[in-house]
Protein backbone atom coordinates (compact mmCIF):
# COMPACT_ATOMS: atom_id res chain seq x y z
CA UNK A 1 0.00 0.00 0.00
CA UNK A 2 1.62 3.35 -1.15
CA UNK A 3 2.11 6.05 1.74
CA UNK A 4 0.94 9.27 1.17
CA UNK A 5 3.40 11.90 0.06
CA UNK A 6 5.73 12.77 2.95
CA UNK A 7 4.77 16.48 3.30
CA UNK A 8 1.74 18.54 2.26
CA UNK A 9 0.64 22.10 3.09
CA UNK A 10 -1.33 23.44 5.68
CA UNK A 11 -2.72 26.70 6.89
CA UNK A 12 -2.66 28.20 10.06
CA UNK A 13 -6.05 28.94 10.57
CA UNK A 14 -5.95 30.04 14.43
CA UNK A 15 -3.16 30.90 16.88
CA UNK A 16 -4.04 30.83 20.76
CA UNK A 17 -1.53 31.91 23.14
CA UNK A 18 -1.03 29.48 25.77
CA UNK A 19 1.46 31.37 28.10
CA UNK A 20 3.62 33.89 27.31
CA UNK A 21 6.10 31.61 25.52
CA UNK A 22 3.88 29.21 23.83
CA UNK A 23 1.89 29.21 21.46
CA UNK A 24 -1.03 26.51 20.20
CA UNK A 25 -1.61 26.33 16.15
CA UNK A 26 -4.48 25.53 14.73
CA UNK A 27 -4.34 23.80 10.99
CA UNK A 28 -6.05 23.04 8.07
CA UNK A 29 -4.49 20.48 5.93
CA UNK A 30 -4.97 21.28 2.51
CA UNK A 31 -5.28 16.90 1.18
CA UNK A 32 -7.71 16.98 4.26
CA UNK A 33 -7.90 15.87 7.80
CA UNK A 34 -4.35 13.88 8.84
CA UNK A 35 -5.14 10.65 10.25
CA UNK A 36 -3.39 10.13 13.59
CA UNK A 37 -3.60 9.29 17.17
CA UNK A 38 -3.54 10.81 20.50
CA UNK A 39 0.28 11.55 21.47
CA UNK A 40 1.99 11.59 18.27
CA UNK A 41 3.52 14.34 16.41
CA UNK A 42 4.44 15.57 12.45
CA UNK A 43 7.27 16.86 11.66
CA UNK A 44 7.34 20.23 9.98
CA UNK A 45 9.50 22.02 7.49
CA UNK A 46 10.51 25.38 7.26
CA UNK A 47 13.41 27.47 5.14
CA UNK A 48 15.07 29.83 7.90
CA UNK A 49 17.61 31.97 6.16
CA UNK A 50 17.88 29.71 2.83
CA UNK A 51 17.73 26.74 4.93
CA UNK A 52 15.40 24.07 4.96
CA UNK A 53 14.70 23.09 8.68
CA UNK A 54 13.02 20.21 10.02
CA UNK A 55 11.72 19.74 13.56
CA UNK A 56 8.91 17.65 14.99
CA UNK A 57 5.63 18.95 16.83
CA UNK A 58 3.08 16.77 19.27
CA UNK A 59 -0.26 17.42 18.55
CA UNK A 60 -2.19 19.10 21.37
CA UNK A 61 -5.47 18.03 20.21
CA UNK A 62 -7.02 14.11 20.13
CA UNK A 63 -8.89 13.18 16.93
CA UNK A 64 -11.87 11.40 19.61
CA UNK A 65 -12.28 15.12 21.04
CA UNK A 66 -11.63 18.28 18.78
CA UNK A 67 -12.79 19.17 15.46
CA UNK A 68 -9.48 20.58 14.62
CA UNK A 69 -5.57 19.67 13.78
CA UNK A 70 -3.34 21.38 16.64
CA UNK A 71 0.37 21.04 17.79
CA UNK A 72 1.51 23.37 20.77
CA UNK A 73 4.94 25.33 20.45
CA UNK A 74 7.37 26.65 22.95
CA UNK A 75 10.01 29.59 22.41
CA UNK A 76 13.20 28.49 23.30
CA UNK A 77 16.22 30.34 23.68
CA UNK A 78 18.23 29.78 20.45
CA UNK A 79 15.28 27.79 18.90
CA UNK A 80 15.49 28.19 15.62
CA UNK A 81 12.52 26.35 14.13
CA UNK A 82 10.48 27.48 17.08
CA UNK A 83 11.37 30.63 17.41
CA UNK A 84 10.37 31.47 13.76
CA UNK A 85 7.38 30.19 13.96
CA UNK A 86 6.81 32.71 16.90
CA UNK A 87 8.51 35.33 15.01
CA UNK A 88 6.85 34.91 11.64
CA UNK A 89 3.27 33.10 11.19
CA UNK A 90 0.35 34.25 11.63
CA UNK A 91 -3.06 33.29 10.73
CA UNK A 92 -3.57 32.33 7.37
CA UNK A 93 0.29 30.99 6.70
CA UNK A 94 1.06 28.02 5.02
CA UNK A 95 3.36 25.23 6.75
CA UNK A 96 4.80 22.66 5.21
CA UNK A 97 3.92 19.46 7.48
CA UNK A 98 4.53 15.46 7.81
CA UNK A 99 1.74 12.47 8.29
CA UNK A 100 1.86 11.92 11.69
CA UNK A 101 4.25 9.24 13.41
CA UNK A 102 5.03 8.11 16.72
CA UNK A 103 4.66 5.09 19.44
CA UNK A 104 4.07 7.78 22.11
CA UNK A 105 0.33 6.25 22.43
CA UNK A 106 -2.22 4.71 24.74
CA UNK A 107 -2.57 1.35 25.19
CA UNK A 108 -5.70 -0.93 25.62
CA UNK A 109 -5.78 -1.32 29.31
CA UNK A 110 -7.69 -0.39 32.27
CA UNK A 111 -4.40 0.82 34.43
CA UNK A 112 -4.53 4.13 35.38
CA UNK A 113 -2.58 6.34 33.39
CA UNK A 114 0.27 8.84 35.15
CA UNK A 115 1.45 12.00 33.18
CA UNK A 116 4.99 13.59 34.18
CA UNK A 117 5.72 16.08 32.20
CA UNK A 118 8.74 19.07 32.18
CA UNK A 119 7.66 22.70 30.45
CA UNK A 120 5.99 21.57 26.78
CA UNK A 121 5.95 18.38 27.60
CA UNK A 122 2.81 18.68 28.89
CA UNK A 123 1.66 18.57 25.19
CA UNK A 124 1.74 15.14 24.04
CA UNK A 125 0.03 14.01 27.40
CA UNK A 126 -2.39 16.56 27.16
CA UNK A 127 -3.71 14.42 23.75
CA UNK A 128 -3.40 11.33 25.67
CA UNK A 129 -5.64 12.54 28.43
CA UNK A 130 -8.06 13.93 26.20
CA UNK A 131 -8.15 10.73 24.75
CA UNK A 132 -7.64 8.58 27.78
CA UNK A 133 -10.83 10.36 29.76
CA UNK A 134 -13.59 10.26 26.47
CA UNK A 135 -12.64 6.48 25.46
CA UNK A 136 -12.24 4.82 28.34
CA UNK A 137 -12.53 4.62 32.14
CA UNK A 138 -8.99 4.78 32.81
CA UNK A 139 -8.04 7.28 35.99
CA UNK A 140 -5.76 9.98 34.98
CA UNK A 141 -3.26 11.42 37.52
CA UNK A 142 -0.58 14.55 35.91
CA UNK A 143 2.61 15.76 37.92
CA UNK A 144 3.28 18.45 35.55
CA UNK A 145 7.08 20.67 36.39
CA UNK A 146 7.54 24.30 34.96
CA UNK A 147 9.57 26.75 35.62
CA UNK A 148 7.36 29.00 37.57
CA UNK A 149 3.51 30.15 37.54
CA UNK A 150 4.62 32.59 33.92
CA UNK A 151 5.52 29.02 32.31
CA UNK A 152 2.06 27.13 33.05
CA UNK A 153 0.71 25.35 29.72
CA UNK A 154 -2.62 24.31 29.72
CA UNK A 155 -4.04 25.10 32.65
CA UNK A 156 -7.50 25.95 31.86
CA UNK A 157 -7.87 23.47 29.51
CA UNK A 158 -6.54 20.68 32.24
CA UNK A 159 -9.16 22.68 34.29
CA UNK A 160 -11.93 22.45 32.20
CA UNK A 161 -11.42 18.74 31.55
CA UNK A 162 -10.89 17.66 35.49
CA UNK A 163 -14.84 19.46 36.19
CA UNK A 164 -15.84 17.50 33.00
CA UNK A 165 -14.35 14.10 34.65
CA UNK A 166 -15.04 14.60 38.09
CA UNK A 167 -12.60 11.86 40.56
CA UNK A 168 -10.98 10.18 37.28
CA UNK A 169 -8.79 13.40 36.77
CA UNK A 170 -6.20 15.08 39.04
CA UNK A 171 -3.29 17.55 37.85
CA UNK A 172 -0.71 18.59 40.80
CA UNK A 173 1.48 21.78 39.17
CA UNK A 174 5.04 21.86 40.67
CA UNK A 175 6.41 24.94 40.03
CA UNK A 176 10.74 24.80 40.05
CA UNK A 177 10.41 29.32 41.41
CA UNK A 178 8.30 28.13 44.30
CA UNK A 179 9.90 24.47 45.43
CA UNK A 180 13.15 23.68 43.36
CA UNK A 181 13.42 20.64 40.92
CA UNK A 182 11.20 17.86 41.25
CA UNK A 183 13.20 15.00 43.22
CA UNK A 184 12.81 10.69 43.73
CA UNK A 185 11.44 11.22 46.83
CA UNK A 186 8.56 13.42 45.28
CA UNK A 187 8.01 11.20 42.31
CA UNK A 188 7.44 8.28 44.63
CA UNK A 189 5.52 9.92 47.13
CA UNK A 190 3.12 10.84 43.98
CA UNK A 191 2.84 7.33 42.19
CA UNK A 192 1.36 6.46 45.82
CA UNK A 193 -0.36 3.04 45.65
CA UNK A 194 -0.24 3.26 41.47
CA UNK A 195 2.41 1.66 40.96
CA UNK A 196 0.98 -0.63 38.44
CA UNK A 197 0.19 2.33 36.31
CA UNK A 198 0.94 3.15 32.44
CA UNK A 199 3.33 6.20 33.07
CA UNK A 200 4.10 8.57 30.27
CA UNK A 201 6.83 11.23 30.57
CA UNK A 202 8.24 14.26 28.45
CA UNK A 203 10.22 17.01 29.18
CA UNK A 204 13.97 17.96 29.05
CA UNK A 205 16.33 14.72 28.92
CA UNK A 206 17.79 14.96 32.79
CA UNK A 207 13.98 15.35 33.90
CA UNK A 208 13.00 12.01 32.24
CA UNK A 209 15.90 10.05 33.23
CA UNK A 210 15.62 11.43 36.68
CA UNK A 211 11.92 9.86 36.76
CA UNK A 212 12.70 6.82 35.12
CA UNK A 213 14.59 5.82 37.58
CA UNK A 214 12.51 7.07 40.22
CA UNK A 215 9.29 5.30 38.96
CA UNK A 216 8.90 2.19 41.45
CA UNK A 217 7.42 -0.03 38.88
CA UNK A 218 5.86 -2.80 38.19
CA UNK A 219 3.85 -0.59 35.45
CA UNK A 220 4.94 0.07 32.05
CA UNK A 221 6.76 3.47 31.11
CA UNK A 222 6.79 5.18 27.87
CA UNK A 223 8.97 8.00 27.08
CA UNK A 224 8.70 10.37 24.33
CA UNK A 225 12.34 11.81 23.23
CA UNK A 226 13.06 13.96 20.15
CA UNK A 227 16.80 13.62 19.51
CA UNK A 228 19.71 13.98 21.98
CA UNK A 229 19.74 17.44 22.93
CA UNK A 230 22.84 19.09 25.10
CA UNK A 231 22.35 18.61 28.85
CA UNK A 232 19.82 20.82 30.63
CA UNK A 233 18.32 21.49 34.11
CA UNK A 234 15.03 19.81 35.04
CA UNK A 235 12.07 21.93 33.90
CA UNK A 236 14.36 23.79 31.79
CA UNK A 237 13.40 23.91 27.73
CA UNK A 238 15.53 22.11 25.28
CA UNK A 239 16.83 23.60 21.73
CA UNK A 240 15.13 22.94 18.32
CA UNK A 241 16.84 20.23 16.64
CA UNK A 242 18.69 21.73 13.23
CA UNK A 243 19.86 19.82 10.04
CA UNK A 244 23.47 19.23 10.04
CA UNK A 245 25.56 19.87 6.87
CA UNK A 246 26.48 16.48 5.17
CA UNK A 247 30.53 17.47 5.61
CA UNK A 248 29.44 16.83 9.27
CA UNK A 249 28.93 13.03 8.57
CA UNK A 250 30.88 10.76 10.53
CA UNK A 251 34.11 9.65 8.92
CA UNK A 252 33.43 6.17 6.47
CA UNK A 253 33.71 3.02 7.48
CA UNK A 254 36.04 0.75 5.40
CA UNK A 255 34.44 -1.04 2.60
CA UNK A 256 33.41 -4.70 2.32
CA UNK A 257 33.83 -5.10 -1.22
CA UNK A 258 30.74 -6.67 -1.30
CA UNK A 259 27.22 -5.69 -2.36
CA UNK A 260 25.60 -2.22 -3.16
CA UNK A 261 23.03 0.34 -1.47
CA UNK A 262 20.89 1.77 -4.14
CA UNK A 263 18.70 5.05 -3.45
CA UNK A 264 16.06 6.67 -5.07
CA UNK A 265 15.33 9.89 -4.04
CA UNK A 266 13.76 12.83 -5.89
CA UNK A 267 13.69 10.76 -9.12
CA UNK A 268 17.83 10.53 -9.07
CA UNK A 269 18.97 6.46 -8.42
CA UNK A 270 22.60 6.40 -7.36
CA UNK A 271 24.53 3.04 -6.49
CA UNK A 272 27.11 3.00 -4.30
CA UNK A 273 29.50 -0.12 -2.77
CA UNK A 274 28.05 -1.52 1.05
CA UNK A 275 30.35 -0.25 3.78
CA UNK A 276 30.01 -2.51 7.15
CA UNK A 277 28.31 -0.57 9.71
CA UNK A 278 26.80 2.01 7.91
CA UNK A 279 23.28 3.86 7.83
CA UNK A 280 21.14 4.20 4.81
CA UNK A 281 21.17 7.90 5.95
CA UNK A 282 25.05 8.21 5.95
CA UNK A 283 25.30 5.59 2.39
CA UNK A 284 22.73 8.77 0.84
CA UNK A 285 25.09 10.87 1.85
CA UNK A 286 27.59 9.06 0.38
CA UNK A 287 26.01 8.89 -3.10
CA UNK A 288 25.89 12.72 -3.05
CA UNK A 289 22.21 13.02 -2.36
CA UNK A 290 21.01 15.25 0.07
CA UNK A 291 18.08 13.21 1.77
CA UNK A 292 15.63 14.42 4.79
CA UNK A 293 16.47 13.91 8.18
CA UNK A 294 16.49 16.20 11.69
CA UNK A 295 17.01 13.96 15.16
CA UNK A 296 19.30 11.20 13.61
CA UNK A 297 18.57 9.37 16.78
CA UNK A 298 15.24 7.49 15.53
CA UNK A 299 12.76 9.79 17.39
CA UNK A 300 11.35 11.92 14.09
CA UNK A 301 10.80 9.87 11.39
CA UNK A 302 11.69 12.58 8.79
CA UNK A 303 14.19 10.28 7.20
CA UNK A 304 11.59 7.79 6.63
CA UNK A 305 11.90 5.84 3.58
CA UNK A 306 10.76 2.32 2.02
CA UNK A 307 13.58 -0.58 1.28
CA UNK A 308 11.83 -2.17 -1.93
CA UNK A 309 14.72 -4.87 -2.26
CA UNK A 310 16.96 -6.52 0.45
CA UNK A 311 16.48 -6.05 4.49
CA UNK A 312 17.82 -3.48 7.09
CA UNK A 313 17.98 -3.54 10.57
CA UNK A 314 16.76 -0.53 13.29
CA UNK A 315 19.04 0.46 15.65
CA UNK A 316 16.73 2.12 17.61
CA UNK A 317 13.05 3.31 16.49
CA UNK A 318 10.88 5.59 18.31
CA UNK A 319 8.25 6.41 15.50
CA UNK A 320 7.25 3.65 13.44
CA UNK A 321 4.36 2.08 14.01
CA UNK A 322 4.14 -1.97 13.43
CA UNK A 323 2.20 -1.86 10.10
CA UNK A 324 4.57 0.83 8.65
CA UNK A 325 7.54 -1.43 9.77
CA UNK A 326 5.40 -4.37 7.82
CA UNK A 327 4.95 -2.17 4.85
CA UNK A 328 9.15 -2.12 4.27
CA UNK A 329 9.25 1.35 5.51
CA UNK A 330 12.27 2.35 7.98
CA UNK A 331 14.43 5.33 10.07
CA UNK A 332 17.21 5.75 7.52
CA UNK A 333 19.42 7.12 10.07
CA UNK A 334 19.11 3.88 12.02
CA UNK A 335 18.71 1.00 9.22
CA UNK A 336 22.13 -0.91 8.68
CA UNK A 337 21.50 -3.49 5.80
CA UNK A 338 21.76 -7.16 7.17
CA UNK A 339 21.76 -8.26 2.88
CA UNK A 340 24.47 -7.71 0.47
CA UNK A 341 22.43 -5.45 -1.51
CA UNK A 342 19.55 -3.50 -0.53
CA UNK A 343 17.59 -0.56 -2.88
CA UNK A 344 15.68 2.13 -0.63
CA UNK A 345 13.39 4.94 -2.25
CA UNK A 346 12.41 8.11 -0.80
CA UNK A 347 9.77 8.62 -3.08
Amino acid sequence: MARPPMFQRATVTRISKESADARTFVLAPHEGPITYRAGQFCTFRVNVDGRALFRSYSMSSAPETDGELMTTVKRVPGGAVSNWLHDNVVEGDELEMSQAAGRFCLRETTAPLLGFTGGSGITPVLSLTKSALATTDRRVRLLCADRDRESVIFETALADLAAQYPGRLSVIRHLDSDSGFLTPEAIAEFVGSDGESDSYICGPEPFMEMIEKALPGPGLIFSERFGAPAPVLPGAETPDTVTTPASAAPAEPAPTGEGTVTIILNRKKKTVPRNDGETLLESARRAGLTPPFSCEAGNCATCMAKVTKGHATLRQNNALTDDELDEGYVLTCQAVPDTDSITVDYE
